[in-house]
């Protein structure tokens, strides 16, 4: 088949169509309808003259916005739109305001043109001063990914007194179904939920449904190799065991077997400067452990993430970014509803007990006799042989 021939044949059928439905000069409505129809499902804009005249406007490059402030993991989860646009709009030009604190990394994706930082302790003053900046970009499409007290602010700049109105989505939170699941056990998501697959399915009303997973060109400042390299050597095994919220981190212990079961293995830690238990977890053996907690920053713990070998995590930013680029991760995930990953290279290891998910993000008290059961019964054992099939001593 040759390049031309899926558009010849696409031509064919509606000239076929045409030709078997044919009407009046200047009296061509059903014909008129036809052409309307395939135009707006290949969202090309038209205007119209006389009774059943119609011209396909010129496209100009579509300008998008995306809204998503926090968190990491969900930063990186919606990243997982960008190809889909791409794919669409191929001239698209992608802005994206996150929170200041959280948006050095999505500089790794080339294919996002602009990056509004937004410093949250400028407070409401500062977002409307944002927000009136970027009603100056007069967006074609705007995608609310965080659907919160600040998002919806932006959006009522955006959209107020301008002829230009852009299309808008939004990702729903769900709430209704959030409360049926955590006060009255009654789950109605799709299980496990995939949290990429929440941040694609809004914008099925763009026509954006297929996302394709071949982009591999990411982006990091060119000193990183010379800085980081030397810590991935052969048999490096990248442990994240740190989260938001302690009942969802795997108990100290266990990744301290972990490391002790694989005396032949090597080991860096991400962390942040916060997480001064991760010296418990180096003092194992220090000799094979790399402590890097609170010494790389979020871009530069992304790119360790990137050229890792094997990453093992829980529900965190670290372990979204892992499957984001495909690299093996094993996600222990224990009570949290929404931190399941996607991705073909990743493992989950879970416990089915009737009380998971007890929470959306690590937040709550754990009911069970034995405190985090979910995470406990998760054995250091089985994470090390897993290991061991996965990166065969060198």
């Amino acid at each position: 088949m040759t390049i031309g021939q899926p558009i010849i044949e696409h031509s064919l059928k509606h000239c076929i169509y045409l030709h078997q439905h044919p009407e009046l000069s200047f009296q061509e409505y059903a014909t008129n309808d036809h052409i309307k129809k395939q135009l707006k499902a290949w969202d090309i804009p038209y205007v119209t003259s006389g009774p059943t005249g119609i011209t396909p406007k010129s496209v100009p490059m579509p300008k998008f916005l995306i809204i998503r402030f926090s968190s990491i993991g969900d930063i990186i989860q919606c990243m997982g739109i960008i190809g889909g646009i791409k794919k669409k709009f191929p001239k698209a030009e992608i802005h994206w305001i996150a929170r200041k604190d959280m948006s050095s990394f999505l500089a790794m994706d080339e294919r996002i043109d602009k990056i509004w930082a937004y410093d949250k302790t400028s407070g409401l003053r500062g977002l409307w001063q944002m927000a009136y900046k970027l009603r100056k970009e007069q967006y074609d499409y705007i995608y609310d990914a965080h659907s919160n007290i600040r998002s919806n602010i932006l959006k009522s700049v955006l959209y107020s007194r301008i002829k230009h109105h852009p299309r808008t989505a939004l990702r729903k939170k769900e709430r209704r179904k959030r409360i049926l699941l955590f006060r009255f056990r009654k789950n109605l998501f799709d299980w496990p939920f995939r949290g990429v697959e929440s941040y694609r399915k809004p914008l099925s009303k763009w026509n954006i449904t297929t996302f394709p997973d071949n982009y591999r060109n990411w982006h990091f400042p060119l000193h990183f190799s010379q800085q980081l390299d030397s810590f991935i050597v052969s048999n490096t095994v990248t442990l994240v065991p740190s989260a938001n919220w302690p009942m969802k981190r795997w108990p100290i212990e266990h990744w301290q077997t972990l490391i002790r079961l694989l005396p032949d293995y090597r080991f860096i830690i991400l962390a942040g400067p916060a997480d001064t238990f991760c010296k418990e977890i180096e003092d194992v053996d220090p000799e094979r452990v790399q402590n890097l907690a609170g010494k790389t920053s979020l871009l530069e713990s992304c790119y360790l993430v990137r050229h890792s070998h094997i990453v093992v995590s829980g529900d965190t930013g670290f372990m979204h970014a892992a499957d984001l680029f495909r690299v093996p991760v094993l996600a222990l995930i224990g009570p949290t509803a929404f931190g399941f990953p996607s991705g073909p290279t990743a493992e989950t290891f879970e416990i089915p007990l009737h009380c998971r998910p007890c929470t959306k993000d690590g937040r709550g008290k754990c009911k069970q006799p034995v405190y985090q059961k979910c995470m406990v019964d998760i054995s250091p054992e089985k994470i090390a042989n897993r290991l061991k099939c996965l990166l065969p001593l060198s």
